[in-house]
């Protein structure tokens, strides 16, 4: 497996990815799916951080990282996050989790927020926001949204996070 930027021509790929990867019954096409196409679109999707994980010259699974705020500082969203079902459970979504948070790291971001199964993300060295003084967009989501805090972090860093947004047309 290899996993690289997104080029321009692995855009339907990429889309095909999201749109098996979160298939619904009575969904024609998953709206994160069009996600990563809407915050492309927008100038959100930072391109060093929309990644895919190639097996055999064929995209199956990509991940993005897109422009977000905590209070007035920049910080980042991760999501979509997709694999195609026959590559899941073999280490590709954790191949590109490392690969994201990593990249981010290195370009100097301060952290990464998403929302997700705790039990799914601590071993990428995710923790409730609540935790460090970030407060999720919906108070609902209180107990599913983490933070990974990468070198940068400052722990004066505190408010509500913001995504993007083209999370707020799913």
């Amino acid at each position: 497996m290899i996993v690289r930027r997104e080029l321009p021509g692995d855009r339907a790929a990429i889309f095909a990815v999201h749109a098996a990867a979160f298939a619904r019954p009575g969904v024609d096409v998953a709206p994160e799916a069009h996600l990563v196409d809407w915050l492309r679109g927008d100038g959100d999707l930072l391109p060093e951080l929309s990644l895919v994980a190639v097996v055999n010259g064929t995209i199956v699974g990509h991940v993005a990282c897109s422009r977000a705020h905590i209070g007035e500082q920049v910080s980042l969203g991760l999501g979509p996050l997709g694999v195609l079902v026959g590559h899941q459970r073999r280490g590709v979504g954790s191949a590109l989790m490392h690969a994201a948070l990593g990249a981010a790291g290195a370009l100097g971001e301060p952290a990464v927020c998403l929302l997700g199964d705790p039990g799914d993300y601590r071993r990428f060295g995710f923790e409730l926001a609540t935790s460090v003084g970030v407060d999720p967009p919906n108070p609902e989501w209180a107990p599913h949204f983490q933070i990974r805090r990468l070198t940068v972090w400052s722990s004066m860093t505190a408010g509500t996070f913001h995504y993007a947004s083209a999370f707020d047309r799913i």
